[in-house]
């Protein structure tokens, strides 16, 4: 047999035996990692909640807040990020005197928090700042007053505290306290409400 007859033999036996054992070496290979089953940067849930609000000089009265929550694969897993909208308003009325109250603030802030790693239970800490949008309104006729307003801009910072609970792998709840540190606005609030999570 000459040899590039030999050679060409060779060749195609050696390309036969890669391709049949390409099959073996690939179900011996192993698996590639599945896609994580959450998010690890970007949003990745929404919290709805009522709040309980104390604010300085005034009564309990309730709130709600919208916020949503962000992580940065770049950062700590365990650090989150929360973009908050928050809403109350507080009237008073006394008919006796033909007096009429109103109190607001909506709020835009954001807050970080640490979420601690505990089996079915998930303490939290965080810190922020808010922009408080303030408006106080009077209506006594028998005063002399006609709808009077005050209205102001204010920043604060925010603490918060809290356990969040898994109910579902998507759905969930959570308790807190969040304190805004506001000048002659202080305010401590008790939220409850829902977590969902992608």
């Amino acid at each position: 047999m000459s040899d590039p007859i030999r050679r060409s033999l060779v060749l195609a036996a050696l390309v036969a035996v890669s391709l049949t054992a390409s099959p073996s070496l690939a179900a011996d290979a192993p698996a590639t990692t599945p896609a994580p089953a959450h998010p690890t940067s970007g949003i990745v849930g929404i919290d709805a909640m009522t709040a309980t609000v104390f604010q300085e000089g005034q009564s309990s009265f309730s709130g709600v807040a919208l916020r949503v929550r962000v992580k940065s694969a770049r950062l700590v897993p365990s650090i989150e990020f929360l973009p908050t909208i928050e809403y109350w308003q507080n009237s008073n009325k006394i008919e006796a005197v033909g007096l009429k109250t109103t109190r607001r603030d909506g709020t835009i802030g954001g807050d970080a928090r640490w979420t601690f790693a505990h089996p079915g239970w998930r303490p939290y800490a965080g810190v922020g700042l808010g922009i408080h949008f303030l408006e106080e309104k009077v209506n006594a006729p028998t005063l002399g007053l006609y709808d009077e307003s005050h209205a102001t801009v204010r920043g604060g910072i925010d603490f918060l505290g809290g356990v969040s609970f898994g109910g579902t792998e998507k759905l969930g709840s959570f308790i807190e306290a969040k304190f805004h540190d506001v000048t002659h606005y202080r305010q401590l609030k008790f939220n409850t409400g829902l977590t969902w999570s992608y």
